[in-house]
């Protein structure tokens, strides 16, 4: 890789090092967490009821948490930090925090009344099933309010991200994964139907989750005071560039929900192969590209509120070739390891082989498509802090029906003489997500606020010869499936400890041997 501009410094590396270990931490606890559901729900109708239930919120979460909400909400607090007036901060803080939150109360009391609906609407095709579908409305109940406690843990977390506070926000996930480990270990014998104590587990998770904020809000004075006014200038811009951003920042998500309809018309267990393959892919995406993301939306915004353009387009150069350095190794590696890492997490106590097979599957597809999810996360800040939500909103429409095409094409047998089922649904996802990031490049390039930087051609042939060397030792050393099967988990454990070790090795000495070094992967300075 080339280097960067002289003016380049570690800062945005040092930041996104430190968001992305705080996020390791969750993410690793994440998966002792899905383990931990495995042996407990497996694949069964319970296991569907709960991840529809948690995936609802969960899904608005994102869009409200980490998608439309901080896209819109940040460039817009860094204006008011521009002034740098504590008190139009704090009244921009309170007017946001009444408005998000009142919004969400009451959406929240809609939904919990209206259980029954959503559960029809988001997993239609439990209605035929009524035990399942009468536990998947009671589990909405009790889940649906982490939508709004999380949302305003995700608002606390985007003003002390503006600030450089990004180790509290990052590290906040943890204790979801701690609730709902807690939950299902030792909790669950309390409850009649013990998957009930998953659920309980994400609403006490949110209150954890929102109170763990606030000290560090306490010392920058901006702990918020809900003030519901929707005629505050920054409110109202906010809500200017929310409202598309809802639709255009998200479409990955949203397309995982379709799926999640999809899937509840297929065989029992499929939500549930979805949602551990998902999780898998989505490790390396929360880990690199989020932190990566998080880190330079509000660099970008400080740019573009300096009007300092080249630094602007340099951020980006440097935020791609960083998701690539990751995000191609890892889908790789996922598409060659998926049954030994679904073994050796996951297949003991209620999860099945035959559930571990149909998980690969999907986690292959879903790993085609792992660059693209990072690509976007890092792709539409270039858009949001220069308040443009036109353009990623004709992308993500454009997104969204390709997603829903392939999804009928890939899942109706009327079209072929077989589906594809689940695995339709994330191979659906992938070439959605590719069609997403392909348009959100082409568009920062016309508009002329991304140019590629010095050195791309000599990056990618490092890139490419490290991951085929990976591949090759992965492959060298990859024994039969049939003997993970017998294995117990702590030969399991060590023999995948191994490859991932050996592959890692040979990635990074491979880049080394290339020329690749450290200085290479310099950013421009943070705020």
């Amino acid at each position: 890789m080339a280097d960067l501009p002289e003016k380049a410094q570690p800062g945005l590396l040092r930041s996104s090092a430190l968001v992305g270990s705080m996020t390791m931490i969750s993410r690793v606890l994440g998966l002792l967490r899905d383990i931990v559901i495995a042996a407990f729900v497996g694949a069964s109708a319970n296991a569907d009821a709960f991840f529809v239930a948690f995936k609802i919120p969960n899904f608005l979460r994102r869009l409200f948490a980490e998608g439309a909400f901080a896209q819109a909400f940040v460039p817009v607090l860094a204006d008011y930090k521009q002034g740098n007036a504590l008190l139009a901060v704090q009244g921009l803080v309170n007017r946001v925090a009444g408005v998000l939150g009142g919004t969400l109360l009451l959406l929240t009391l809609l939904t919990v009344l209206a259980s029954p609906l959503v559960a029809m609407i988001f997993a239609p095709g439990f209605v035929s099933q009524p035990e399942k579908f009468q536990l998947t409305a009671d589990m909405i109940r009790i889940t649906f309010p982490y939508l709004l406690l999380i949302s305003m843990t995700g608002f606390c977390g985007a003003i002390l991200n503006s600030y450089g506070r990004f180790a509290v926000p990052a590290f906040t996930p943890v204790f979801l994964n701690l609730s709902l480990i807690f939950a299902a270990t030792v909790a669950a014998p309390w409850f009649h139907e013990p998957v009930f104590a998953l659920a309980w587990g994400v609403f006490f998770a949110g209150v954890i989750q929102l109170l763990f904020q606030l000290p560090s809000l306490y010392r920058l004075d901006l702990v918020p005071r809900p003030v519901f006014d929707l005629r505050h200038e920054g409110v109202r811009r906010i809500l200017k560039l929310m409202v598309p951003a809802l639709f255009g920042v998200s479409v990955s998500q949203i397309n995982l929900l379709l799926d999640t309809v999809l899937a509840s018309f297929l065989p029992t267990g499929s939500v549930s192969w979805l949602y551990y393959s998902d999780r898998l892919a989505e490790l390396p995406l929360g880990v690199f590209g989020i932190a990566i993301a998080t880190v330079i939306l509000p660099n970008l915004s400080a740019h573009r509120a300096a009007a300092r353009e080249q630094q602007f387009a340099v951020t980006l150069d440097w935020a791609m070739r960083s998701v690539l350095l990751i995000g191609v190794p890892a889908a790789l590696a996922l598409v060659l390891l998926a049954k030994p890492i679904l073994v050796t997490l996951f297949q003991y106590g209620a999860l099945t082989p035959r559930d571990v097979d149909m998980a690969a599957l999907s986690l292959r597809a879903y790993s085609l498509g792992l660059v693209a999810f990072m690509l976007v996360k890092v792709l539409a800040p270039g858009f949001y802090a220069r308040k443009d939500t036109a353009t990623p909103v004709k992308i993500g429409i454009i997104a969204m029906v390709a997603n829903m095409v392939l999804n009928l094409a890939f899942v109706l047998p009327l079209l072929w003489y077989f589906n594809l089922g689940h695995v339709g649904l994330a191979l659906a996802t992938s070439a959605s997500a590719w069609l997403n990031a392909g348009l959100l490049l082409r568009g920062l390039l016309r508009q002329g606020v991304f140019s590629w930087q010095p050195g791309w051609q000599v990056y990618s042939l490092r890139l490419a010869a490290a991951t085929l060397v990976m591949a090759a030792v992965l492959l060298l050393l990859h024994e039969d499936i049939s003997l993970w099967q017998e294995w117990g988990w702590q030969r399991r454990s060590l023999e995948i400890s191994v490859l991932c070790i050996a592959g890692a090795l040979a990635y990074l000495g491979t880049h080394l041997l290339t020329g690749t070094r450290l200085r290479h992967l310099r950013a421009p300075g943070a705020v």
